[in-house]
C-alpha cells in the first residue's frame, strides 16, 4: 500500500507542475490576445478608410465598367488560395478546422488537384499539405505574435503578382476569423478579382476629384495596395483566433488538470484510510493474541 501512496503522491504533483504550466500559458495567451485585438480595431480603421477612398476612386468605373484586370472576373482555370495557420501547436482545434475546410474545398472544387496554387501562412499548414503531396508555391514561417506589414509583405505582393501574371484567375484567403475568445469561424475570403466595392457606398463627391497624373495611373497602383491591405487584415484576424484558441485550449488543460489532481486526492485519501485501518486492525489483532 505504500508503494501506492507514494505513486499517488508523484502523480499529484507532476499534475500540479502541469496545471501551473498551463496557467501561466493560458495568462500569456491572455495578454497576446489583448493586443491582438486592439491592432485589429485600429486595422478596421483604417481599412475603412482605404475602402472609402477606393470606392470614390472607382465611382465613375464601378457605374461605366472598368477595363483595369483587377476588377475583371476571367475564365477561371486556376484558383489560387491563401491558407493561414499558426506555426505549432497547443491552440485546440484551431488549425483541425481550418485544414478540414481546406481539403473539403479541394475535394469538392478541384478533384482533378491541378487547378489550384496553395500559397500557405503557418507551418502548421505548411506541414500538412506537404505531408499529403499538395505542392505549397509559397510559405511563410515564424510570424510574430502581431506582425507588422513589413513582415508579411513580400508573400503578400507575392500573391497579388501571381494573379497579376495570371498564374491563377482567383485567390481566395481561408483563414479563422475572430469573433470572441471562445469562438471563431472559418471564412473563405474572395480577395481577387476585386468585387465586394459598391457604387452606393461612394461619397457625393467621390467622382469630382482632381487628380494627377490620372485616375488610371492611381487606381494601377490604389487597387493592388488595396488588395494587399485586406490580405494583411485577414492574417492580423487569424493572428487574433490563434491567441483566442491558444488560451482556451489552455483553460481547458488548467481545469481538466484540476479535476485530475481532484480526482487523485479523493484516490489517496482513501488509500490512506485503507492503510490507516489496515494498521489498526494489524495492532489489535497483535494485542489479542497476547491475551
Amino acid at each position: 500500500m505504500a508503494g501506492s501512496l507514494s505513486e499517488i503522491k508523484g502523480k499529484i504533483a507532476s499534475t500540479k507542475k502541469t496545471s501551473q504550466i498551463t496557467g501561466a500559458m493560458q495568462m500569456v495567451s491572455a495578454a497576446k490576445l489583448t493586443k491582438s485585438e486592439q491592432a485589429a480595431k485600429d486595422f478596421q480603421v483604417y481599412a475603412s478608410k482605404v475602402r472609402q477612398i477606393t470606392t470614390d476612386l472607382m465611382k465613375a468605373e464601378l457605374l461605366s465598367g472598368s477595363s483595369n484586370p483587377m476588377l475583371i472576373s476571367r475564365p477561371v482555370k486556376k484558383t489560387g488560395y491563401i491558407v493561414i495557420t499558426s506555426d505549432k501547436g497547443l491552440v485546440g482545434g484551431y488549425n483541425s478546422t481550418i485544414l478540414k475546410s481546406m481539403m473539403d474545398t479541394i475535394g469538392e472544387y478541384h478533384p482533378e488537384g491541378n487547378d489550384f496554387e496553395i500559397i500557405a501562412i503557418g507551418g502548421m499548414g505548411a506541414d500538412f499539405f506537404k505531408a499529403r503531396g499538395i505542392d505549397v508555391a509559397f510559405e511563410l514561417r515564424g510570424l510574430e505574435d502581431q506582425p507588422s506589414f513589413e513582415e508579411v509583405a513580400r508573400i503578400i505582393s507575392k500573391s497579388v503578382e501571381m494573379y497579376k501574371n495570371e498564374l491563377f484567375d482567383e485567390l481566395y484567403v481561408c483563414y479563422n476569423h475572430h469573433v470572441n475568445s471562445l469562438t471563431s469561424q472559418v471564412r473563405m475570403q474572395q480577395m481577387l478579382p476585386i468585387t465586394e466595392l459598391d457604387v452606393n457606398q461612394a461619397s457625393e463627391g467621390g467622382a469630382s476629384f482632381e487628380l494627377e497624373p490620372n485616375r488610371e495611373a492611381i487606381l494601377e497602383q490604389l487597387l493592388p495596395q488595396y488588395t494587399e491591405s485586406l490580405i494583411y487584415g485577414a492574417i492580423v484576424d487569424a493572428k487574433t483566433a490563434e491567441h483566442a484558441a491558444g488560451m482556451s485550449a489552455m483553460q481547458t488543460a488548467t481545469d481538466n488538470a484540476k479535476n485530475v489532481i481532484n480526482d487523485l486526492t479523493i484516490q489517496y485519501n482513501r488509500a490512506r484510510q485503507a492503510e490507516i485501518t489496515q494498521e489498526i486492525t494489524e495492532i489489535v489483532a497483535g494485542a489479542s493474541a497476547l491475551e
